[in-house]
């Protein structure tokens, strides 16, 4: 396998792991047992898997647009539906959760990461759609 193909895989587990992530410290502030600051767990969630994936997902793109690859496409795919159903699930979460842990990270992260999940989705798509060239056999056939 080409190391696009891995790069997109990553991605899409990068994806899954920043969904729970959201998922486990919503549901923990539903009924907290201890104080946290919820600001600083969920930028470091942002910054641990959820920028990392999006990172992942373009280079996996950049990668391999010239050729198209329907397994990179899906998998980037795969990784902004997963991204998008678990936001929203996640912004469902957050209605339950009481004021005092409410802070601009927790109720505008799952808003920004649904919509950057849609442009994922897109490139992810467009993979699906390139005509692979060929692949010259001299290195001065030009």
């Amino acid at each position: 396998m080409a190391i696009e193909k891995w790069i997109a895989g990553a991605s899409l587990g990068l994806f899954i792991m920043f969904v729970a992530e959201m998922i486990s410290i919503s549901v923990f502030l539903i009924s907290p047992s201890h104080d946290i600051d919820p600001s600083s767990q969920i930028r470091e969630f942002i910054s641990i898997s959820g920028a990392p994936a999006f990172i992942l997902a373009g280079s996996s793109f950049l990668l391999s647009r010239r050729y198209g690859s329907r397994l990179n496409g899906s998998l980037i795919i795969a990784g902004g539906i997963v991204t998008l159903v678990g936001m929203y699930y996640v912004s469902t979460l957050v209605r339950h959760i009481s004021d005092a842990y409410l802070v601009t990270e927790l109720t505008i992260t799952p808003t920004l990461f649904m919509a950057a999940s849609i442009p994922t989705m897109v490139v992810g798509g467009l993979l699906f759609r390139v005509k692979p060239k060929p692949k010259r056999d001299y290195f001065f056939d030009r």
